[in-house]
This record gives structure tokens, sequence and C-alpha cells, in this order.
């Protein structure tokens, strides 16, 4: 599997995995850099909102829009996940006067390469969104095609909306 950064293909480190199976095993560390596993997401829907590097304009578009979103969500984990580094991550964060967000980081790799979106040439992860149910099912995933564009923000709150 492949996507495009501004027309140039870069392969993914495989397949995404299919909608309906357990999410794969994985680590992210959260702004106290305290490590969050998989288990922890379960009991509540949760939404993924994958992004390359928060530090760009696309990416912070993507994190602020799902984050006002979310607040008509309160029921559901929203989480987005980069491979910048807790520290990029609380810089951000501050800059953007975000407290209530949820970033995780994924530095060590694990989350990319559970859910098969790192780009290996670039060490981030490709742009998309996993929905998982509360019993840890893959309910929904986007991958966006090219690196540079949004993702189907409607198309997300659909399938978020049906699952609650």
């Amino acid at each position: 599997m492949q996507v495009t950064i501004e027309g140039k293909p870069y392969q993914l480190v495989g397949d995404l995995p299919e909608v309906g199976v357990d999410i794969p095993h994985f680590k992210l560390f959260d702004k106290k850099d305290q490590r969050v596993k998989t288990r922890e997401f379960f009991g509540k829907v949760t939404l993924f909102s994958v992004v390359p590097d928060i530090n760009t304009s696309v990416c912070s578009i993507q994190t602020r829009k799902f984050n006002r979103a979310m607040e008509d969500y309160p029921q559901v984990n929203f989480i987005t996940v980069s491979t910048n580094t807790v520290a990029e991550q609380r810089g951000w964060c501050a800059a953007q006067g975000l407290d209530n967000i949820r970033l995780l980081s994924d530095a060590e790799q694990s989350f990319g390469y559970a859910l098969k979106v790192l780009i290996p040439d670039t060490g981030t992860l490709a742009r998309s969104i996993f929905i998982m149910d509360e019993d840890g099912k893959i309910r929904y995933e986007q991958l966006v095609p090219e690196e540079t564009e949004e993702p189907d923000y409607l198309a997300a709150l659909n399938a978020l909306k049906k699952l609650l």
C-alpha cells in the first residue's frame, strides 16, 4: 500500500488491517511521557486521528477540526497520534492554547507498524483515521492518499455516529 507526498509515491510498511478485526497491540506516549497501551482504550469508542507531523499546517487543521467536533461526543475517546516527540507535541499544544486535547506520540513507531501506516522512508505516519469500538474492533478506517490533503471529516463523523 502506498500514499503520495506532493505527488511522489511512498510505500507503507504493509496493508492496513481489515475493518472488523481486533485492533493490533501498540504503545504510545502521553504528554507526561507515560506509556499508553492499546487495552487502555477498551470500553469506550475511540477515534484515532493520525497525522504525519503535528507542526505542519494540514496536521494542525486536522487536529483542531476533530478536537472541535469531538466536543459533541464526550462519550468518545479522541486521540491524535503523530511520530513527533512528546516535547514537540507539548510545544504544539502550548502554542495552540489546547489543554484538553489528547495528543499521543508514536516516536517509537509502534502504532505505525501495528496499523501499517508507517512510511519508512520519512519515519512519519500516513494521514489516516481509525475508529475502534468499545470491544477493540476496528469499525472504520480511512487512509488519505495524498499526505498534503485533509481527510474526509464528514465520512469519519458519520461512521462514528453509527457506532454510538
